[in-house]
């Protein structure tokens, strides 16, 4: 297989092994640094004898991932104030270059995930996400079957008690968020307090570089309601709809440059969950 045999072969595979990588990840730079080492080792190995290539592929992307993540909880620690990933917004982009979105990468899901061990994270998302075998799993861990199973049974437990709830209904989705900008920008109080949940949570990711931004969660439908009011008051900002991570969102635009992106969890027609992200590093992409 010569070189332009092995680009072609990697880019049909390119947006599985993005999407595989951003799973265990939660940030699109790592995620892209993931894949890109993939393909050098693909071309090194010379992919002519691979009778898998995707499989070889998914193998290889999560064990780099598995490592990159290791050292990434490590940075995370130190980071100021909430850590939320990196937003991904459909920007219009073709079929082939999205990643698959669905609620196993919302914002909240990506931030519960941050609580389990770099090992029961990436077997939960090989195992119950992407639905690899055990046998998969143990490739890329380096660890026997049934500690696999373990490390998934135990990932399951934790998230099972700490997962988010929010509603399959995309319609009910768009519809509160649609509420909560209307609300939000026209500063009523008592409109965007009735939108959201009685224990809604607000986290805001300035990376500690944007003056302003709360250090620390938000809760309570109140406090966030008079927080975000105040700050739509403050600055001229110009909000628009649009997907994040798979489920509406909202962009801020201000003079033509994205400053934030706002991803929301919602359940029974509230929203339980605000992820505000405005660290600049992580809105590169979206203002592409």
């Amino acid at each position: 297989m010569d070189s332009s045999d092995v680009a072609a072969e990697f880019e049909r595979h390119r947006a599985h092994l993005t999407d595989v990588a951003y799973r265990i990840l939660g940030t699109m730079a790592d995620a892209e640094d993931a894949v890109q080492e993939a393909y050098l080792r693909l071309a090194r190995a010379d992919g002519g004898g691979l009778r898998n290539a995707q499989a070889w592929l998914t193998t290889v992307v999560s064990r780099i991932s598995l490592d990159k993540l290791s050292s990434a909880r490590a940075r995370r620690e130190s980071y100021v104030g909430p850590w939320l990933p990196e937003p991904v917004v459909d920007a219009g982009l073709s079929p082939e270059d999205k990643i698959t979105l669905d609620e196993s990468v919302s914002m909240a899901m990506l931030v519960l995930l941050e609580s389990l061990t770099p090992a029961e994270r990436t077997a939960f998302v090989l195992h119950d996400v992407l639905d690899l075998s055990y046998g998969e799993v143990a490739d890329v861990v380096g660890r026997g079957e049934e500690a696999c199973r373990q490390l998934v049974s135990r990932a399951r437990a934790h998230i099972r008690r700490r997962a988010p709830r929010f509603t399959p209904d995309r319609a009910q989705h768009a519809r509160a968020v649609e509420a909560f900008s209307k609300a939000c920008f026209e500063g009523d109080v008592a409109g965007l307090i009735s939108v959201l949940d009685p224990a809604v949570v607000l986290r805001s990711d300035g990376g500690g570089v944007i003056a302003g931004v709360a250090r620390r969660p938000v809760t309570g439908a109140g406090n966030v309601a008079r927080l975000l009011i105040a700050i739509a008051a403050r600055h001229a900002v110009t909000p628009r709809a649009g997907l994040v991570n798979g489920a509406s969102g909202l962009v801020f635009d201000v003079g033509g440059a994205v400053v934030g992106v706002m991803g929301f969890t919602v359940a029974d027609n509230l929203i339980t969950e605000i992820g505000f992200v405005l660290n600049p590093d992580k809105l590169r992409r979206v203002s592409r």
